[in-house]
């Protein structure tokens, strides 16, 4: 997972530091790439705060999320259609998944299993009234 988190901060330092202008018709790819790479790297934060990670799962799933983003955002370039928004709520929603799940991981290592459940069911209650 480090391997990951430090990828990620020298590519965000490399783009600071080396400023790269992409043109205008490729910036829809560009976004969901990232969000493609982003998902990847929090699925893989969270494989391993669960003791579940694989390196060979990790890189697959990030040049599947990748390639399959882009021929789909692709598909809807030469259909005329927005497809790449799906491709956007799709990995955004995923994204939130696992960084709920890395929050549910460090509240029940911080408070305990038992007390973070309990705290999880208040506030649903309280949000559901």
């Amino acid at each position: 997972m480090w391997f990951a988190l430090v990828g990620l901060l020298i590519g965000i330092g490399a783009g600071v530091w080396m400023p790269y202008e992409i043109p205008v018709e490729f910036t829809r790819y560009t976004a969901i790439g990232i969000l493609g790479i982003l998902d990847s790297v929090f699925g893989a934060m969270r494989a391993d705060l669960q003791h579940k990670y694989n390196h060979t799962i990790f890189l697959s799933g990030l040049l599947t999320n990748m390639i399959l983003a882009v021929a789909i955002t692709y598909l809807g370039d030469k259909l005329s259609l927005d497809l790449y928004l799906a491709v956007i709520i799709v990995f955004t929603l995923r994204i939130f998944s696992n960084i709920g799940t890395m929050r549910y991981w460090v509240l029940a290592r911080t408070l305990g299993r038992k007390r973070a459940q309990e705290e999880i069911n208040e506030k649903s209650a309280i949000q559901q009234s």
